[in-house]
């Protein structure tokens, strides 16, 4: 039986033997300038995706801080002759930016609240108890993500329409009606989200907590629910900031009606704003509002940026 096959020469389990000293380093070489491309080509990237993403950010706000004319005049100029800022003033009271502001966070805070409780709950059930229907009950949900909320137009306006006629508060143009509205639209996600963190939590300590007396309600709320702080705040900024720039749910059932006051959300408020300018453009004013409308939101994720990232990690991590 041969064994020459390298140099004439194989080792005992017929591999051939080790590659010579400058293959090997050519090869360390290639890989080296493969590695260096790569990063060199990631880098490039991600540098043109942040002037992507930063520069209509620092342009919206830049514009909110010129005149009309000089909008019209250097439309992509970042440096402003000179900053006005009664622009904001303006946009928040003659543009009544602070009455949709107001309306907002009042939306924001009950739907937003009734999201995360209603939806944690449904999650940790359907995640740490078995049961007949189990599965159902969780794919019936999960099917809401797969509906688009403007095929259930026409049967939504018509329910809340017939709601109010018994419920006047949850009729058209009721804080109420959007807030249950919102909770509706945002509970699939939110079960979605925390069905699979509540999976990941240990048993032990919750049959430490059965052992030592608690309840199952106070096993959820004493001991699950703080465990699972991460995925609760990373579900909770997704849930602020969907809500906080939906424009077609209360384009739908916030209505303008005369004679009542108006009950409009910020989205609402930057159209009629745009839209009720006719023949007088106040170009200043919009991007002033539309910066109002965009800071609340960008400053809550920069904040809780981290906590985000460690909750949608925490789970794999486990």
């Amino acid at each position: 039986m041969s064994t020459a096959t390298h140099g004439g020469l194989t080792r005992p389990d017929g591999t051939p033997p080790n590659r010579p000293a400058d293959v090997r380093r050519s090869e360390s070489r290639a890989g080296a300038i493969g590695a260096r491309m790569f990063n060199g080509f990631s880098h490039v990237f991600l540098v043109v995706w942040a002037v992507m993403v930063i520069y209509p950010l620092v342009w919206v706000v830049m514009s909110a801080l010129k005149d009309d004319s000089e909008v019209i005049r250097e439309p992509l100029s970042l440096i402003p002759d000179r900053l006005h800022w009664d622009n904001f003033a303006r946009a928040w009271g003659e543009g009544h930016l602070g009455a949709f502001f107001l309306n907002t966070v009042l939306v924001l805070v009950g739907s937003v609240f009734l999201t995360m409780l209603l939806g944690s709950m449904a999650a940790y059930v359907l995640a740490r108890y078995e049961f007949r229907g189990n599965r159902l009950i969780y794919y019936m949900f999960l099917s809401g993500l797969t509906l688009p909320i403007y095929l259930a137009a026409v049967p939504l306006f018509k329910g809340v329409y017939n709601m109010g006629v018994v419920f006047p508060l949850l009729g058209p143009n009721k804080h109420l009606m959007l807030i249950v509205v919102y909770v509706a639209w945002s509970l699939s996600f939110t079960i979605f989200f925390m069905h699979s963190f509540f999976k990941t939590l240990p048993n032990s300590i919750a049959e430490a907590a059965m052992v030592d007396g608690a309840s199952h309600t106070r096993l959820f709320f004493s001991v699950m629910l703080p465990m699972s702080k991460p995925g609760l705040i990373s579900i909770g900024i997704f849930n602020v900031l969907g809500q906080w720039n939906q424009w077609y749910l209360p384009t739908l059932l916030m209505q303008s009606v005369a004679g009542e006051p108006k009950n409009q959300v910020i989205s609402q408020g930057l159209i009629e704003l745009s839209v009720n300018q006719g023949y007088k453009s106040d170009w200043s004013g919009l991007f002033a509002g539309v910066t109002m409308a965009m800071l609340p939101v960008l400053i809550v994720y920069v904040v809780f940026q981290r906590q985000v990232q460690s909750g949608l990690t925490a789970g794999v991590g486990k």
